[in-house]
């Protein structure tokens, strides 16, 4: 069999497994049956036809061709939905396995949060001068108490300004508290110390200028969900930097390196938690 006997011969089937390419755009699920039938007859033959392409004609622009389609058409007769499995499988139990593998760093980053954020607070309502020093200036506004019955001096604009804010500082909270966890932990414990403090002293303030209702509303909504992603990538980012510390039996590179691993899926995991907030 020569090169344009082949090509002449088989290449409707390449055209057809092409077609079929097209019209799925990578969903199998937009084939009717017939078309799906056609699939996976036309993949068969492609790779049958990649096979004698690769002995007989190695160099030839077709075999090329043929190894394009068979890529092309693999992962939408098998991958798609493989993927689809494994990314649902992570949601709903890889993720939370690893999440709940090591409690420990949880409760102690949780720990970090929680306890400077409870002691600013107190720190607010009896020394407001001193703690409105920490209030980004755009929002200090909100800190003075509005007429009897109002919405406390917080119009739509204020409430939607001070709820991007936190989203927006809490996301980049998150990510840079697992990333600074391959610093022995130093810098993770110094990201939630600080961003407790913050949190704390705005619930103070806001609270003794009788603005505590909006606060609590924000954090019931959505603010909640935040935190906790916080702690969550906060706690990844403590396993990654005591694996420096006490790398057990491991080098200490191969312990960094796996609980890295394992951190990157953490945060991964945790980013939809924020979109959902």
């Amino acid at each position: 069999m020569n090169l344009q006997h082949f090509v002449t011969q088989r290449s409707p089937e390449w055209s057809r497994l092409q077609e079929l390419i097209g019209t799925a755009g990578g969903k199998p699920e937009r084939l009717s049956a017939a078309e799906l039938w056609d699939l996976g007859h036309a993949y068969r033959a492609v790779v049958a036809d990649l096979a004698v392409a690769r002995q007989r004609f190695p160099g030839d622009p077709v075999t090329a061709r043929l190894e394009s389609l068979a890529v092309q058409g693999r992962q939408l007769v098998y991958e798609s939905e493989r993927r689809r499995h494994v990314f649902r499988a992570f949601l709903t139990r890889r993720y939370w396995q690893i999440v709940a593998s090591r409690p420990a760093p949880l409760a102690i980053a949780a720990s970090l949060l929680v306890v400077p954020a409870v002691m600013a607070a107190v720190w607010a309502l009896n020394d407001p001068a001193s703690a409105v020093a920490l209030v980004p200036g755009e929002f200090r506004e909100v800190l003075d108490p509005g007429p009897a019955g109002t919405d406390q001096g917080l119009g739509l604009a204020d409430q939607t300004a001070f709820s991007s804010f936190l989203i927006t500082h809490n996301i980049q909270v998150a990510i840079v508290a697992f990333a600074l966890g391959s610093f022995f932990c130093i810098g993770t414990v110094w990201i939630l110390v600080q961003n407790g403090v913050l949190l704390g002293a705005i619930a103070g303030l806001l609270i003794g200028s009788g603005n505590g209702a909006f606060f609590v509303e924000l954090v019931a909504g959505h603010g909640f969900i935040e935190l906790t992603g916080v702690v969550v990538a906060a706690a990844a980012g403590l396993r990654m930097g005591w694996a420096l510390v006490d790398p057990g039996l491991r080098r200490r590179r191969d312990a960094f390196t796996d609980e890295a691993k394992l951190g990157v899926l953490v945060l991964l995991g945790t980013m939809p938690w924020f979109v959902v907030a």
